[in-house]
């Protein structure tokens, strides 16, 4: 999104006579009277693939209008709207995940939704709630995601997964002592969006019930601090003390049958179909003294109407047309995401998810989660390898409050 200056020949100009619009460097599309170009800022790996298909099946239904995709990788998108915006060759939608729409809102750089009662009617609760900020929806859901158990068919039967986390610590000790060199279970322990899940207990959650108290992190709560004293336990007992723990790390084993059980999302399917595993997607495990399944974080993806967006109106006709269930069904079809509206898919794998997603509740949508992001990593870090663990929450729950 660089570098916007851009120099006009005649044979620019004679180009854009003849052909009624043509598109800068920076996305920005001169238009003539009869066509409407729709910029759309997404990133690869399928979704492109996507929004290219979306865009072509709602030109056929309205032909002036043309659906324009530029590459801005979403964790990206915010910061360069930002940007772009004040300078007028923003997009008109921009796909973000819901734990932006803080930072969206506060900022004014996106539009509510255009049609927030029908859209929540046709949408899962998880994913309206997700969009809502203030009382008010913003965008409109594309997807929806959690995360589940993965595991391995081969070293364990579904009537063997565990159902709970001391049930998963036995499973794993006999199997560490049967397999050499494999690991009964993996997760990226030190990446807050996963290891949230070890806070949850009581009904404990992240800046409160709603996910909108800045001053409530709760992660120093007794709930909290019981549950990441048992996920500081589990280094040792799940002989965890010399594994590589990262999020590739673990996708790796996993996908290489190097690990029985994994705790991932449903973006990984096709990696994992791809690498010839057979396996499985079940709840996470309840945590100790309970006996529902571990809360995890709920997200969706959203795709926003931008606020300098010169056809806000046919923006937000697209928007809703992604969310029609031959939409829907498309971009399954092509990256695996979970549909954001109730929707049969072809897949073995969307009921464990879906199981799950029951029991998730969503990343909250407040500024303050950009503290959470950027501290709780290096917290989860320091317990893990042994600190304090009421020490390193006390002070987690001071630097993200507020």
């Amino acid at each position: 999104m660089k570098n916007r200056i851009f120099t006009f020949t005649v044979f620019a100009l004679a180009f854009t006579l003849f052909s009624g619009c043509f598109k800068e460097k920076s996305g920005a599309v001169v238009e003539n009277e009869k066509e409407i170009h729709i910029r759309v800022w997404e990133s690869k790996n399928g979704i492109d693939s996507f929004i290219k298909e979306a865009g072509k099946a709602y030109t056929e239904k309205n032909p002036h209008i043309i659906i324009d995709f530029i590459n801005v990788e979403l964790h990206n998108s915010v910061d360069t709207l930002a940007n772009d915006a004040p300078k007028g060759v923003a997009a008109d939608i921009i796909a973000a995940p819901h734990d932006n729409l803080g930072a969206l809102v506060t900022k004014k750089l996106i539009l509510p939704t255009e049609n927030p009662k029908d859209i929540s009617k046709q949408v899962l609760g998880a994913c309206s709630k997700a969009l809502t900020y203030n009382g008010t929806m913003y965008g409109y859901p594309a997807s929806a995601e959690t995360y589940a158990l993965f595991y391995n068919k081969n070293y364990i039967g579904e009537n063997e997964v565990p159902k709970s986390w001391e049930e998963l610590v036995l499973w794993v000790q006999k199997f560490n002592k049967e397999h050499p060199g494999k690991y009964g279970f993996v997760m990226d322990v030190t990446n807050g969006y996963y290891s949230i899940l070890f806070t949850t207990s009581n009904g404990n959650r992240l800046y409160g019930d709603s996910g909108a108290d800045a001053n409530s992190p709760n992660m120093n709560t007794p709930a909290a601090v019981k549950g990441i004293k048992f996920f500081q336990s589990l280094r040792k007992s799940l002989g965890l003390e010399n594994a590589e723990l990262s999020t590739s790390s673990c996708d790796g084993m996993f996908a290489s049958g190097n690990a029985a059980m994994h705790i991932t999302g449903l973006w990984n399917v096709n990696t994992f179909e791809s690498a010839g595993l057979n396996f499985g997607v079940a709840c996470i495990p309840s945590l100790p003294g309970e006996s529902k399944p571990a809360a995890s974080f709920s997200g969706t993806r959203g795709m926003f109407v931008t606020a300098a967006s010169k056809h806000p109106k046919e923006a937000s006709d697209f928007a809703a047309f992604l969310l029609t269930p031959e939409m829907q069904q498309l971009r399954f079809k092509l990256t695996g995401a979970m549909p954001s509206i109730n929707t049969k898919v072809d897949s073995p794998y969307m009921r464990g998810f879906l199981q799950q997603l029951d029991y998730a509740f969503p990343m909250p949508s407040i500024p303050s989660m950009g503290k959470f992001w950027s501290e709780t990593g290096t917290a989860l870090y320091n317990i893990w390898y042994g600190a304090d663990v009421q020490s390193e929450l006390d002070a987690l729950n001071s630097k993200i409050r507020g």
